[in-house]
């Protein structure tokens, strides 16, 4: 509805506000270069907000309203959000009469004793929402208050089961894998870019996240969990997307807890062949990858490790050129880890290579993770009750780089 208003208002006085011409999209991929619609280059500065944990609904809103959230995003200068969430919440949506009222969805995850109670701090904070507002209707709001602050949507479709991700034994892991239903997936898929289409910045969208062996199905990861599965399910599910919403961007994630896409830039290899001539929306397709070397001592041997696992597709000399983005790095807020060589590194070398990023994570506690209620998230940028950042000199860090990302 915004953008036609904005084309209306440029039929009637034939001009454009900056806020009409935001976001310049659709958003295109361009050898190594991510473009808006002006043709200027785009780079992703932007931070993980999970939704696809038990509850299938953003966290942090028990603590806090979406627009304090979301402003306090914009103010360290970021640009985008990933958006997490799983299959189950469509699938309850298509299959089980529609989607799951947000009191519904908090008894279920944490009892009728805790979910009454945080459903209500939920609806004191966020008092737009009522108890007809359904699990995907707080998406909804939370791409409409980043629309309204000028903040990219990237979605990703982190789980098909609701729950903490990721591990090789949780049913998530691969295609066929004991929750994993690849129709349903797609389907999944198709109905959130189609409903994301409504929102006007929603972007782009992650496939699936750290696609890994599945160890608990012995049968299925010694006869599937290879490249040619791969190449089989993530191209047919990008050519669904893109027939339901061909504006955005779709991130195609590695093997191994998305830690290599080495055989997608090589063109060949591993039993796949991936060229862009195969694709007739090749100017749609980005990379991404994980990286979690928190334990590194030496820079050079993270880059040398990056540029082996895939951001070699960065360079001309790439068999296939695409934009790269890191979409999941991140370290202990509540200690000096920030100083460290696997944070200092990032840094450095992510805006000197200008790659896009969004840091894991928002988040400074959990609904519930893993059967705790309330989880203590020290990897989160915010503190445990979301009134502040958990360490201010670890934030100021942060904004040098997302300035630096963004120069």
């Amino acid at each position: 509805m915004q953008l036609k208003f904005c084309s209306l208002l440029v039929v009637a006085f034939g001009v454009i506000s900056s806020h009409c011409a935001w976001p310049d999209a659709p958003l295109v991929a361009s050898g190594r270069w991510i473009h808006n619609s002006k043709g200027a280059n785009v780079t992703y500065a932007g931070v993980n907000w999970p939704g696809a944990a038990d509850v299938m609904i953003p966290e942090g809103l028990q603590y806090a309203s979406i627009e304090k959230i979301v402003s306090e995003i914009k103010s360290l200068g970021m640009n985008a959000i990933r958006l997490t969430f799983a299959i189950e919440m469509i699938d309850d949506i298509k299959d089980n009469g529609g989607d799951v009222r947000l009191s519904a969805a908090f008894n279920k995850a944490l009892g009728t004793t805790n979910g009454p109670v945080v459903y209500n701090k939920v609806l004191q904070n966020n008092p737009q929402f009522s108890a007809s507002t359904t699990r995907v209707q707080v998406y909804d709001a939370i791409a409409a208050e980043c629309f309204k602050q000028q903040i990219y949507v990237h979605l990703d479709n982190h789980m098909s089961k609701g729950e903490w991700c990721c591990s090789t034994t949780d049913g998530n892991a691969w295609f066929g894998d004991t929750y994993f239903d690849v129709a349903k997936w797609k389907r999944g898929l198709e109905f959130m870019v189609t409903r994301g289409a409504t929102w006007g910045n929603l972007v782009s969208i992650g496939m699936r996240n750290e696609l890994r062996a599945p160890e608990d199905n012995a049968t299925l990861n010694s006869n599937s969990y290879n490249w040619p599965t791969w190449y089989t399910n993530m191209v047919a599910a990008a050519k669904i997307i893109n027939a339901a919403n061909p504006d955005i961007l779709i991130f195609f994630s590695g093997l191994n807890f998305d830690t290599t896409l080495s055989p997608v830039v090589a063109g060949t290899g591993s039993g796949i062949t991936f060229k862009k001539s195969d694709f007739t929306f090749s100017n749609k397709i980005v990379l991404e990858l994980h990286n979690y070397q928190n334990s590194a001592t030496s820079c050079s041997s993270m880059q040398s490790s990056l540029q082996s696992s895939g951001f070699s597709t960065l360079t001309a000399a790439a068999a296939n050129q695409y934009p790269m983005l890191l979409t999941e790095w991140g370290h202990d807020w509540s200690n000096s880890d920030y100083l460290g060589v696997y944070a200092s590194c990032l840094h450095s070398y992510l805006p000197a290579q200008h790659v896009g990023w969004t840091i894991w994570v928002l988040a400074g506690s959990y609904y519930i993770r893993s059967g705790t209620q309330d989880y203590e998230e020290t990897w989160g940028l915010y503190n445990h009750n979301w009134t502040a950042w958990r360490n201010a000199a670890a934030i100021d860090n942060l904004k040098l780089m997302v300035q630096a990302t963004l120069a």
